[in-house]
């Protein structure tokens, strides 16, 4: 296996992309300040991950967590020192999920034959982030500023996109998904294209051309364009079909086949679509 390294993608800017889940974290490097774009899975990555970020620069650390989800989060502990920006929705939901998450992941990697990272998974602390955002907001990093921008609910109800435009960058965590479909779990189909639209029409995005996804390779702005136009047609495909009375979730999921996703996901999208109308 090659070593995990950070890839310079913009003057400062860097991605450091890792085996587990193909997980993106990202580093912004101001004159002052360091923001780092998601800390992982565990503490102990978290702490591989503050040490890769030393080795670049020794600023203060700043962190953005995209979202609440395990992978984009759990690292906090080793960054518990900094200060950790995330959405307001993020923390409400780390703390309503957290422990369900990671009782979810220990069984799995249980069942894949991975008990030393089970035990990881275990034994870190959850540190819930604490500047809390609901609308956008700078951070100055000195002599260059970075922008956290809510666009609306997509992947969950609390994703941030995170914009460098001095350097063309944006940082989309699952907003944006490269090599596997978007994932509904805890979607809104409905709205993520309309989400990811308002995003891109902000004067801090419109123009970037490099696009960093949650989990993949870094893309381009037309990536993100055409995975906004996939979501789109899944949307109006879902409400069509909801608008024609089709409730069952096998029928609903197969209105959407065809629509280049796998049938897990047309599934869990299906599967919100019918909640929401609960």
């Amino acid at each position: 296996m090659s070593k995990v390294t950070w890839q310079e993608v913009a003057a400062g800017v860097f991605v450091r992309r890792h085996p587990e889940l193909e997980l993106n974290c990202g580093l912004v490097v101001g004159d002052r300040r360091a923001l780092v774009v998601d800390t992982r899975s565990t503490m102990a990555r978290g702490e591989e991950l503050a040490a890769a970020v030393r080795e670049v620069t020794h600023l203060e650390p700043v962190v953005v967590n995209t979202h609440a989800h395990y992978d984009h989060c759990f690292g906090n502990a080793a960054f518990r020192d900094s200060q950790i920006y995330a959405h307001a929705g993020a923390a409400d939901d780390l703390r309503a999920t957290a422990e369900h998450q990671r009782e979810q992941v220990m069984a799995h990697l249980l069942l894949t034959g991975r008990p030393e990272l089970a035990e990881q998974t275990q034994q870190t602390e959850i540190v819930v982030p604490f500047y809390l955002i609901d609308s956008d907001t700078e951070i100055d990093l000195g002599g260059r500023t970075v922008h956290l921008l809510y666009g609306g609910r997509a992947h969950t109800d609390h994703d941030l996109a995170v914009a460098v435009p001095d350097a063309g960058v944006v940082f989309w965590g699952d907003l944006v998904e490269q090599g596997a479909d978007p994932a509904m779990e805890d979607a809104f189909p409905l709205e993520w294209a309309q989400t990811l639209g308002s995003l891109m029409d902000r004067p801090q995005v419109h123009g970037a051309q490099i696009a960093v996804p949650g989990h993949g390779e870094v893309v381009d702005a037309d990536f993100v364009l055409t995975q906004a136009e996939m979501l789109e047609r899944l949307a109006r495909t879902l409400e069509e079909a909801r608008r024609r009375g089709v409730r069952d979730l096998d029928a609903l999921a197969a209105e959407c086949r065809g629509l280049g996703l796998q049938e897990a996901t047309v599934r869990d999208a299906a599967m919100r679509v019918l909640e929401a109308a609960s």
